[in-house]
């Protein structure tokens, strides 16, 4: 099958011939039609990861996928053949992703039913960025009416967190640069969105909207502890890049670090929601397996958004 594959870290990713995968006890084989890149895979090729999880070489790059049941292991139920299903490569190695024509996965946690009205497109861009984007908004139990700080709504995960936010009633401050930047962040909701330039000054900007400081962060860009003297004293701060409660001490702030987790109950909730049109998968571009080296390109620039990989 044709995959998007590393022989070594630090790579440049390339589409390669690799064998197809077979599904073992509990896991599905999943004919994928779309994936897309993100920020884990990046980091996985610039070799980030080394020492932090084993890497099986050939490594085939990618963590979200939407397809098709093509073939069910030994012990697998609630799925057949057939099926629609989309989610994230959970496995604790790297080698075996989804940025190819098959994949295997387990059923145990990171897949879910690809519900009608979801496009295949949007829901192979879903999953690893909707499940942090979710977790990091509940983890700061963001409530109506409160004020939250974006840093990084440019970014797949920010772009849906900002609607996430806005959906419960919150008022939403982003970061992003002036011009095509701030339009696609304020494009994404309906609700009013506050834009602030990270490249000024960036406590002026927000003390001028929230002068006694916002009620939470979501920290997936920028400086973590700079962010946080941005609280309100018992304000919460969650981070899905590392930071941790030592970080900030001597700040009356509460730091939840957040590592996505893609369970079915998250997959589901997320799915219904773009089904439904509440929420918009943030898809800028779209690129064929064979072109997917551009996407990592692409991304490495700064591209808006999510971007997409059609597989078949």
């Amino acid at each position: 099958m044709r995959a998007v594959t590393l022989d070594s870290v630090p790579a440049t990713p390339a589409v390669t011939e690799v064998d197809a995968p077979r599904p073992e006890a509990g896991e599905l084989l999943v004919k994928v039609a779309a994936s897309s890149v993100n920020g884990f895979d990046a980091s996985t090729a610039a070799g980030y990861l080394q020492g932090m999880m084993e890497h099986r070489f050939p490594l085939v790059l990618g963590k979200d996928f939407a397809g098709t049941v093509e073939a069910v292991g030994e012990g697998v139920a609630g799925f057949v053949v057939g099926d629609a299903v989309f989610g994230v490569v959970t496995k604790p190695f790297l080698g075996t992703g989804s940025l190819a024509q098959y994949v295997t996965v387990s059923t145990a946690i990171g897949v879910a039913p690809i519900p009608t009205g979801l496009a295949v497109s949007d829901a192979g861009a879903l999953g690893l960025a909707g499940s942090a984007a979710l977790d990091s908004v509940n983890a700061v139990a963001l409530t109506e009416g409160e004020t939250v700080l974006v840093s990084g709504a440019t970014g797949g995960v920010g772009a849906l967190a900002v609607q996430l936010a806005a959906a419960r009633g919150a008022r939403v401050i982003a970061t992003a640069r002036p011009g095509e930047q701030a339009d696609f962040v304020t494009g994404l909701t309906g609700a009013g969105v506050h834009v602030v330039d990270f490249t000024g000054d960036l406590e002026t900007q927000v003390r001028e909207i929230a002068p006694e400081g916002v009620d939470a962060v979501l920290h997936l860009a920028g400086d973590g502890a700079q962010l946080a003297g941005l609280l309100r004293p018992g304000g919460r701060i969650a981070s899905t890049i590392g930071l941790t409660q030592d970080a900030v001490k001597g700040e009356d702030v509460a730091v939840h670090t957040v590592w996505a987790d893609p369970s079915a109950q998250t997959l589901t909730a997320l799915a219904q929601q773009a089904a439904s049109g509440a929420l918009r998968v943030p898809v800028t571009a779209t690129y064929p397996l064979e072109q997917a080296p551009e996407a990592f390109a692409a991304f490495g620039a700064g591209a808006l958004g999510k971007l997409a990989v059609t597989c078949s």
